[in-house]
């Protein structure tokens, strides 16, 4: 239910956009604040709230994480202003970083690595592609009938459900005996703040170009600090993301291929909502129906699909493979788009893609916590997490930049459809060239070592102390 609510929640608030701007008044410059304060704020948070997990415990973090995003959910909802409403979502982003990793943990450790970590997971795949579908067709349908408010009222009867089950379903934490371990409040606030400002510089990079001050010395600053994050944790005697974790290949790799995916995701979308809804007419509720078929097809090959491939064919074949098809997909929806097309021309390619990417979605979790002791699965999924994101800012602010190369005529001209669909399908083809990247990356990965002896201590450590 929790991965359900993050993902409906990543796709909900796109098609209630336009009403959310004439509503609040926002400007065409300031909308997309709707979407990236959660963006930054959930990409910025990741790392904390996986070390979070880890340190004091994957069931209180999970509790705090559901009602901070449920109460975030429901001002936004009540909002009337646009300075609310966007603070409202940079806390909904602050709810998600410590609900994801706190829940990827909780299911992680519950299952032993092999065929049952992988059905668990594959659940929790399909579950997220699911709830992609979900949020994308219920945000058509609630803006429609009830109004863009219901987008975010939606989120609060699904938390509250979450949260009813906890006490049954969920073991309550280990008891937190024994010598407290300190917690890495340097490195914690240094790496917050580069994520947080890194993300914010890519969002903001196509609407006030990428030399203007802002951008580029949000940019540069974040990296600098994500640098000196480093320095930090190899001088540290607790710290918040293990440098030893990074040699672990099947935790790089997966953090490379998530980047990668994230980045042709991001921009799948962009594209598929902006052809359908610019040139083939299609409203909020038509176009949320029209993401049905792919949301179908990722939760299928998420699901059962994923987990007979990783306990047949083994992690990199999965993997790869799903990467490969999902670029096929994404190549052959740019190949379906025209300026007299229909949605049944672009309908196989978007099929294959949903495909490629559900199946690869649940690989790159299965490989990320692979070889990585049970004290340390929070903050594996937080860093392969947070290469997520930044891939999705990276390849979103990619696609505009391509997408829009050429079709701004100046004076307030309206581009002509000619140019919007060269330049959705030039986009097309460069997401596809990433997918295609990401499946040549998954071929680096090879059968996890075991845990090395520190982390199997730390894995006892946890056993006892919580």
């Amino acid at each position: 239910m929790a991965q359900f609510i993050i993902a409906v929640d990543y796709n909900i608030v796109y098609v209630a956009l336009p009403d959310i701007g004439d509503a609040l008044h926002f400007s065409s410059q300031t909308l997309q604040w709707v979407v990236s304060s959660y963006a930054v704020s959930f990409g910025g948070f990741l790392l904390l709230g996986g070390r979070a997990a880890d340190r004091l415990g994957p069931r209180r973090v999970f509790v705090t994480a559901l009602i901070l995003f449920g109460a975030a959910a429901l001002v936004g909802g009540l909002s009337d202003s646009t300075g609310l409403l966007v603070a409202a979502r940079a806390v909904q982003g602050l709810g998600g970083a410590l609900l994801f990793p706190s829940t990827l943990t909780l299911i992680v450790t519950s299952f032993e690595e092999g065929p049952p970590r992988n059905r668990a997971l594959a659940v929790w795949g399909a579950t997220g592609s699911g709830g992609l579908a979900a949020g994308a067709l219920l945000g058509g349908v609630l803006t429609q009938a009830l109004g863009w408010q219901w987008v975010f009222y939606f989120m609060v009867p699904l938390v509250v459900i979450a949260l009813l089950g906890v006490p049954a379903l969920l073991a309550p934490d280990a008891p937190r005996t024994g010598p407290r371990r300190s917690f890495d409040i340097p490195g914690a606030l240094v790496v917050t703040l580069g994520a947080t400002l890194v993300v914010f510089g890519l969002v903001s990079g196509p609407d006030y170009g990428w030399t203007a001050p802002r951008v580029l010395g949000t940019l540069i600053v974040g990296v600098l600090l994500i640098g000196s994050f480093f320095l930090i944790e190899a001088n540290t005697s607790a710290p918040l993301a293990p440098l030893r974790l990074f040699r672990n290949r099947s935790l790089s790799t997966s953090m490379i291929v998530a980047f990668l995916h994230m980045c042709a995701l991001s921009g799948g979308y962009y594209l598929f909502t902006t052809y359908i809804q610019n040139i083939l007419g299609y409203d909020a509720l038509q176009a949320g129906l029209a993401f049905l078929p792919l949301g179908v097809l990722a939760m299928i090959a998420g699901g059962r699909v994923a987990a007979a491939m990783l306990n047949k064919n083994g992690l990199r074949t999965t993997l790869s493979l799903g990467m490969l098809v999902y670029a096929v997909g994404m190549a052959a929806m740019a190949l379906g788009m025209s300026t007299n097309g229909t949605y049944w021309a672009v309908l196989p390619g978007v099929c294959v893609y949903g495909f490629g990417g559900g199946l690869a979605f649940t690989a790159i979790f299965v490989s990320a916590g692979s070889g990585v002791a049970p004290a340390e699965q929070g903050v594996a999924s937080a860093l392969a997490s947070t290469s997520q994101q930044i891939g999705a800012a990276v390849g979103l602010a990619a696609i505009l930049v391509i997408a829009n190369h050429g079709i701004h005529l100046g004076g307030g001209a309206t581009p002509s459809q000619h140019a919007v669909v060269h330049g959705l399908r030039t986009a097309g083809w460069v997401a596809a060239a990433a997918a295609a990247v990401g499946a040549i990356g998954a071929l680096n990965l090879r059968k996890p070592p075991a845990p090395a002896p520190a982390m199997a201590e730390a894995g006892r450590e946890v056993s006892t102390s919580g």
